[in-house]
């Protein structure tokens, strides 16, 4: 209700390509852009493209499915989803989902803060020739009045873009931002291809090292990539699900962001480790500097190269600008995930983003100014640790989503629930009259099977390489501190929610199912259509 006592207009994109670049935004980030060259690199180019496409198809598009339509269902945050396709018992495992996207926020607008100080210098001239990029990360990351800064403009942009609401918001700065990042991104993989060395590097990124296909941890590496790069398990695609017309086919949705968000790493991939080969002075040395870390490659390694080569200020320039743009377009969603839930407690949307916005800032000062030295170089040792707690909860979170569906249509957890409810989740909820894509048994399969075996191969290898790694140097995610920082955090935060779920599950005041076209309320069943009415791809 407005103040007026004139009934508010529910918030909906206003079509398919609206949504489409909301969930493209949300899920392009810097991960696309430093983290996917590195993790092919290191894990036998193509052979990590084959397992991250195999992953692609059987861990995050499901995933996309299962949150978009969830989100569609409800019409409500991931709480209050959670609640109603669960049980009222489970609505602490929609409050896991949206605190560990929350907590990763923090420390993401920081990394922006990064990206958008690295533009500014960029323009300013800062990046001549002879420029000690080493010297000029140092400098910046041990000085925490500059990122703590760089983080409060960050998240000043991103809460002004929330706070304009969906359409006028996070619709429009997506369907202006993603095009001009998509272009950016292409210009430079293009600009990279007519470098001297150009030719290694795409041989380095498509030609399958094929002992790779037999480690474990190339596949492991590749199924961790797909989850995180997608933004599945973060509660964006139950949140932008929200706000989809009714008439939207959520299956279509999701292969559209999961096969837009590979391109965009593709793309990337290509840029970046092209850049590398093309400029380094010889294949080793850009084997090494892909060996390094991520942020190492970014700030450091590349901008050094950006500096040696005519031009390279303006590709410099660029480059940032976009990865600004991607860590922009992925923190307003996990901005408007958590603002979602505030609202369906009864807040109103600017509250709940003043709210949010302010949480984050405070949250992410430990991010911005807890550093440590490492053979003469600054590391953001609790940003780092944060990443490295939290963005494994997301795996959980995918699980999590899994139990949501097994529990759907049933008074309990049980074999017979296990095994009938993605059937039923699939027909009720995915399959619905207005779509282009029938989604077809494979799904119900993976969500049966496949989700909980990738889900604890991935919880085992990740704590077996945090519990055994060498390197002391980095202590705070390595060995036995590494793994009882993990289990510390998210043992503490499992047990509040769980022991405050009654309290969660009672404070959601907005009702399920209230569409924002002509009405069909959450267990209303959708019309059942044979299938020589409607004419569908199967899928």
């Amino acid at each position: 209700m407005t103040k007026s006592g004139v009934k508010a207009k529910p918030e909906v994109f206003s079509s398919r390509w609206g949504l489409i670049f909301a969930a493209l935004g949300a899920a392009i980030g810097t991960g696309n852009i430093w983290r996917f060259p590195k993790e092919t690199a290191l894990n036998g180019g193509g052979a990590f493209l084959i397992a991250y496409v195999i992953f692609l198809f059987t861990w995050s598009i499901p995933l996309l499915i299962a949150e978009f339509s969830i989100g569609k269902k409800t019409r409500l945050g991931t709480i209050g989803s959670f609640k109603y396709i669960a049980g009222n018992k489970y609505a602490w495992m929609g409050a896991w989902m949206i605190f560990v996207a929350v907590v990763i926020n923090f420390y993401y607008a920081v990394v922006m803060g990064w990206t958008i100080k690295y533009f500014t210098v960029a323009v300013s001239g800062g990046l001549s020739p002879g420029t000690d990029t080493a010297a000029l990360w140092n400098s910046f990351i041990s000085s925490p009045g500059q990122i703590v800064l760089f983080q409060f403009i960050a998240i000043g942009v991103g809460f002004f873009v929330v706070y304009r609401g969906v359409i006028a918001g996070i619709e429009k700065t997506n369907r202006i931002l993603l095009p001009i990042l998509f272009f950016f991104l292409i210009f430079i993989a293009i600009w990279s291809l007519t470098l001297p060395g150009a030719f290694n590097g795409l041989r380095f990124l498509f030609v399958p090292k094929m002992e790779y296909l037999g480690r474990g941890e190339t596949w492991v590496r590749a199924l961790a990539q797909s989850a995180w790069s997608c933004s599945a398990g973060m509660g964006m695609a139950i949140t932008y699900g929200c706000y989809m017309k009714k008439r939207e086919d959520t299956a279509l949705n999701s292969f559209l962001t999961g096969l837009g968000d590979s391109s965009a790493s593709l793309i990337a991939g290509i840029a970046v480790i092209c850049t590398l080969f093309g400029l380094s002075i010889s294949v080793s040395s850009a084997n090494e500097t892909l060996a390094s870390s991520g942020t190492g490659i970014t700030f450091i390694h590349l901008t050094n190269l950006f500096t040696t080569m005519p031009g390279g200020v303006l590709i410099a320039i660029i480059f940032f600008l976009a990865m600004s743009f991607a860590a922009l377009t992925s923190l307003i969603a996990g901005f408007e995930s958590a603002t979602r839930n505030f609202m369906d407690h009864g807040w109103t949307r600017k509250k709940s983003i003043k709210v949010v916005a302010t949480a984050t800032f405070l949250g992410g000062i430990p991010s911005a100014i807890i550093f440590m030295t490492i053979n003469g170089m600054a590391t953001p040792a609790f940003l780092d640790m944060q990443d490295h707690v939290w963005g494994l909860g997301l795996i959980l979170s995918g699980l999590f989503v899994a139990v949501a569906i097994w529990k759907y249509g049933e008074d309990r957890l049980s074999i017979h629930s296990w095994w009938h409810s993605p059937d039923k989740f699939r027909a009720d909820v995915i399959n619905t009259r207005w779509n282009d894509i029938y989604i077809g048994r494979w799904w119900s399969l993976v969500i049966k099977f496949l989700f909980p075996i990738q889900a604890l191969v991935l919880f085992a290898w990740y704590f077996a390489q945090t519990l055994y790694s060498p390197d002391v140097e980095m202590w705070w995610m390595a060995g036995s501190t590494g793994v009882a920082l993990l289990l510390i955090q998210w043992i503490a935060v499992l047990i509040l929610l769980y022991k405050y779920n009654d309290w969660l599950s009672g404070l959601i005041v907005k009702k399920p199912g209230i569409e924002p076209e002509d009405g069909v309320g959450f267990g209303d069943e959708y019309m059942e259509v044979r299938e020589e009415e409607v004419e569908f791809i199967e899928v």
